[in-house]
């Protein structure tokens, strides 16, 4: 059944025509064989190009968009993550998904000024895949040369003692599309006809989507939509793979499993940004624009956990945040800042701003989870299968939900 059409662009016509070659190829492809040339095509996808752009000029807001305030916040919980690991002398932070370096600039600024012994021993560790990108990374990062270090892929990491850190990575992994029709499962693949993409309804074939399926809350109304995102899970297993003692801290935005698969939930979570515009389907812009899906957050949780990681923590970015700043040295922070820190903060924490649309998930492994700063606040949200439901905010004007 064809459930959409869209005429083809002519500005991303490379990354088209191969897409359409594997289409031939196969028949149809899967909505995340798409997504993944869309996104992260070596030459032309949208990350991999390096067109990919944030902030007021670009396609979308992060926390990092905001300034060097986020930053500057989490190098305080990765000086906490280094206490809790006994000040260890080979402590690694890993990031993956660093775009320009932004993040990793402020976090090692953050540490020379303010974490001095962390500073001293510390190596950051980024994840890229990309030259184009590693290129930008390495001239944002000129003058800590002598503490960055790269790796191509997880499997390439080393394994390290500290702290894997990613911020709006999960959003991004391609995703299974999939339409329960009232009594089974479909999954919605990418076909060709007449010079146009459009989505075609087949059977489950993947044993491991026909799997995860089955966790998926019912009743169901007929004609429901959704996503599932099996690359998740496959990469929390590469992460505890990698990780020898420490942390995995996720900053992300979506929902628990309740939530995120609620009956209301018809169309799914999936959008498509370019240039703070939400586009009308993912076949427009193709390899111009980004596409994402929300987290579920309980599936990464329970995979994580048979993989060997132990939950220590599971809030919102506002109590996050807000625990970072608590106590002496927090009201010392906020006694000094100036009306361009505070207004950064408030963008970060406020409920109706950034506070309340991410989250934090945070995993261990090789010895008892730390009651770490970021989490003391998370009362009720310590885990995302025991999280209660709740209204989804809405995202003020200038902040497009991404």
């Amino acid at each position: 059944m064809d459930v959409g059409r869209w005429p083809l662009q002519t500005d991303e016509a490379a990354l088209v025509s191969l897409i359409s070659e594997a289409i031939r190829a196969r028949g149809s492809i899967t909505f995340a064989d798409f997504m993944e040339h869309a996104l992260y095509h070596p030459e032309h996808g949208y990350y991999s190009s390096g067109r990919a752009a944030l902030g007021r000029a670009g396609d979308y807001f992060t926390s990092v968009s905001v300034g060097p305030l986020f930053g500057r916040l989490l190098a305080g919980q990765f000086a906490e993550m280094w206490e809790a690991l006994g000040r260890r002398e080979d402590f690694v932070i890993v990031e993956q998904g660093a775009q320009g370096g932004e993040f990793a600039h402020d976090v090692l600024s953050a540490a020379r000024r303010e974490h001095h012994d962390l500073f001293a021993r510390l190596r950051y560790r980024i994840v890229e895949p990309f030259s184009v990108l590693q290129e930008r990374q390495a001239t944002a990062l000129a003058e800590f040369s002598n503490k960055i270090e790269w790796s191509r892929s997880l499997n390439e990491t080393p394994a390290f003692h500290g702290v894997h850190f990613s911020n709006e990575l999960i959003d991004a992994l391609p995703v299974h599309l999939v339409r329960w029709d009232g009594a089974e499962w479909n999954e919605r693949h990418v076909a060709e006809s007449d010079g146009e993409f459009h989505f075609v309804h087949r059977a489950v074939s993947d044993a491991t989507l026909l799997e995860r399926l089955c966790t998926i809350p019912q009743p169901l109304p007929a004609g429901y939509e959704t996503e599932v995102n099996l690359a998740a899970l496959d990469w929390i297993e590469m992460v505890a793979g990698r990780l020898t003692t420490g942390f995995v801290l996720v900053a992300d935005y979506g929902w628990p499993r309740a939530e995120f698969y609620a009956p209301h939930r018809t169309t799914g979570t999936l959008r498509c940004y370019a240039k703070h515009r939400v586009l009308p389907s993912p076949f427009v812009e193709i390899g111009n624009a980004d596409i994402t899906a929300h987290v579920e957050w309980t599936s990464l949780e329970e995979h994580a956990q048979k993989c060997g990681l132990t939950l220590a923590g599971f809030t919102d970015q506002h109590h996050f945040l807000t625990g970072l700043l608590a106590g002496n040295q927090g009201e010392d922070f906020l006694a000094s800042a100036d009306a361009k820190i505070k207004r950064a903060l408030q963008t970060l924490i406020h409920p109706q701003h950034l506070g309340m649309k991410f989250q934090f998930l945070c995993l261990t492994k090789g010895g008892e989870p730390a009651n770490l700063a970021g989490f003391r606040f998370a009362q009720n949200m310590r885990s995302p299968a025991k999280s209660a439901r709740s209204p989804s905010p809405e995202t003020p004007p200038g902040w497009p939900r991404r």
